[in-house]
């Protein structure tokens, strides 16, 4: 058992989960959109995300607080420089214009971990920016990037896809910042820092709402995908409706970051 539990630990923070969370994204825009799979795309996504995350969660305790390596900081830091070679791989295989929106998501999640300025906060620091950063960052790799690199036009459908995708993130870390409340610093301004818990989570059963009604507005929707879209919106609710701040770290980390793996999933086998 504590084999597993380490095995499933180093799963989810090397980021291999939420990395394989942006991957099932990325093939659910080319599903949904009937763009030709593209593993040049998804696999950058893929390798992109363990860099990115890994580069996010470790840069401050490998710059400033010098900690000690140990077998598994040491085992996600091999991993990481192996997924920086493979997302390189697979960038240089992009198209020029689907390698700009990369190099700006790339900014982004630099400007996230490092100052812009010397003596300045980062922007995970200003308050009330985390979660629509998250959500911007993500409607570009998951969204755009597969767009751009099957010459696919940007029409109402995409932009339809695009404000969807960016509800769907923002609910999930919604339930993030719920988890997190009782430790996450006052001044970041998180949405349950600054409406209470209860509000937050109408707020989130609203936007899961207007989530699901997008579906309706799009052209080429197809009943199996209305039905995917209805029962992912009610899986999210459940994880919404549960959460609180006495929640463990494995009920975000692990379960509600399966969301968009679970909605691939479905989409495959419906």
């Amino acid at each position: 058992m504590k084999y597993f539990k380490n095995l499933l630990d180093f799963y989810i923070e090397s980021s291999l989960h939420v990395a394989l969370a942006v991957y099932a994204l990325i093939r659910i825009t080319f599903l949904k959109l009937n763009i030709p799979y593209n593993e040049n795309v998804a696999y950058f996504g893929f390798f992109g995300t363990i860099v990115g995350y890994n580069f996010v969660k470790y840069d401050d305790l490998a710059r400033v607080k010098k900690v000690k390596l140990n077998a598994m900081f040491k085992a996600i830091i091999a991993l990481s420089f192996v997924s920086f070679l493979g997302a390189l791989y697979f960038f240089l295989q992009l198209k020029t214009k689907t390698k700009f929106v990369g190099f700006i998501a790339l900014g982004l999640t630099i400007l996230y971990t490092l100052p812009f300025f010397p003596k300045k906060s980062n922007l995970r620091n200003w308050s009330g920016v985390k979660i629509y950063l998250v959500a911007i960052v993500w409607v570009a790799v998951t969204v755009f990037l597969p767009v751009l690199n099957g010459n696919y036009s940007f029409d109402n459908l995409v932009l339809l896809k695009s404000i969807q995708r960016f509800l769907f993130v923002f609910v999930l870390m919604l339930i993030f910042e719920i988890i997190d409340l009782q430790v996450d610093a006052k001044n970041l301004q998180t949405i349950p820092q600054q409406i209470g818990i209860k509000k937050t989570k109408a707020l989130a059963y609203f936007l899961l709402l207007l989530f699901l009604a997008l579906d309706f507005l799009k052209e080429n929707a197809t009943q199996k995908h209305i039905l995917a879209t209805f029962l992912i919106a009610a899986l999210i609710s459940g994880f919404t409706w549960f959460a609180n701040s006495k929640r463990n770290s494995y009920y975000t980390s692990f379960w509600v970051e399966s969301v968009p793996i679970i909605w691939l999933l479905v989409l495959l086998f419906l």
